[in-house]
């Protein structure tokens, strides 16, 4: 059974950093492009940003020049390093696959931006 745990979140003033962290569980990790993403209340689940096997990276527009993805393939883990933090970005955020798997959602881990 594939599982995604993630891990980091917290309150953080306006302009503030955080750093997600999700540990994966599927055994061909290495083998999936990995994805960050983010549901604020009362909206749908959004993509932030992809990392592919070889490190390609693409970002949501909004998040360009502050979010940071990146991969440990040998620990299975994926990472979100969130600079300048927005009030608008209080939301849960998820790891998954890209595309995702419907199977795969874990709990999230949830970021509020609050002064």
């Amino acid at each position: 059974q594939v599982q995604f745990v993630e891990s980091g979140g917290g309150l953080v003033q306006p302009g503030g950093s955080l750093t997600l962290s999700c540990a994966a569980s599927l055994s061909v990790f290495s083998l999936r492009t990995m994805a960050w993403y983010r549901q604020a209340p009362g909206k749908q689940r959004d993509l932030v940003a992809t990392i592919s096997t070889r490190s390609t990276i693409t970002y949501a527009d909004s998040v360009k020049g502050r979010f940071t993805i990146s991969r440990d393939n040998a620990k299975k883990s994926v990472y979100l390093l969130m600079n300048s933090l927005l009030p608008e970005e209080t939301a849960v955020y998820y790891c998954n696959a890209y595309p995702s798997s419907s199977n795969w959602w874990g709990q999230g881990t949830q970021v509020t931006v609050s002064s």
